[in-house]
């Protein structure tokens, strides 16, 4: 919203891109309009989103409705959508996005409006990336804890119920499928009742 305020733009949107599907969704807007905002994905180098991912570089249109990329051009001519700065959002030189910001209106975004779109979605690159990389180490985190906790239950297993390595392991499986609860809560559940 505030990136649409300053760049005194009708309609503002993020796309992520999703290196392993090589396609490009929609992932935010300030846009209310519902046709707007439904799931969209667009594929590398498909459209201006697509152009400026394989391009690397930004991407400005002075009518989206004359550009011969442009694909969305009904839904443009519905929502009165003129000109358009699309940027991408670069991590080191890698693009993890695109960042668009659409105007009403016919208009030739400025050199100072540019720099502006570069600095926004450079920031949001890195916060993103930040995110991301934050979130996996949680999960990675998350699962050598659970391992740790499996491993644990499993040796208390075969000390408790004289159980060969693979035996102990197979009696956790075993009670998890039986009760539906991950391994993790099995294993938990074998620390409280047979430890102490």
């Amino acid at each position: 919203m505030v990136t649409a305020e300053v760049m005194n733009s009708s309609v503002c949107s993020l796309w992520l891109l999703d290196e392993k599907e090589g396609v490009l969704r929609l992932r935010a807007t300030q846009s209310i309009n519902p046709e707007y905002i439904q799931d969209r994905v667009l594929r590398v180098g498909e459209g201006i989103v697509g152009k400026v991912v394989v391009e690397n570089r930004p991407y400005s249109i002075p009518d989206v409705l004359m550009d011969p990329y442009y694909k969305e051009k009904d839904l443009a001519r519905r929502m009165g959508l003129v000109s358009m700065l699309s940027m991408p959002m670069r991590v080191k030189d890698r693009v993890i996005g695109v960042i668009n910001c659409y105007t009403s209106y016919p208009h030739v975004f400025s050199e100072l409006e540019t720099n502006i779109l570069t600095a926004v979605a450079n920031q949001a690159a890195v916060a993103i990336e930040n995110t991301e990389l934050m979130v996996k180490t949680k999960v990675i985190q998350e699962e050598l804890e659970k391992r740790k906790l499996i491993e644990r239950a499993k040796d208390l297993v075969m000390r408790r119920l004289d159980l060969s390595g693979d035996e102990a392991y197979r009696w956790l499986q075993k009670r998890s499928m039986d009760t539906r609860k991950s391994m993790r809560e099995v294993a938990e559940a074998v620390l409280l009742t047979m430890e102490g």
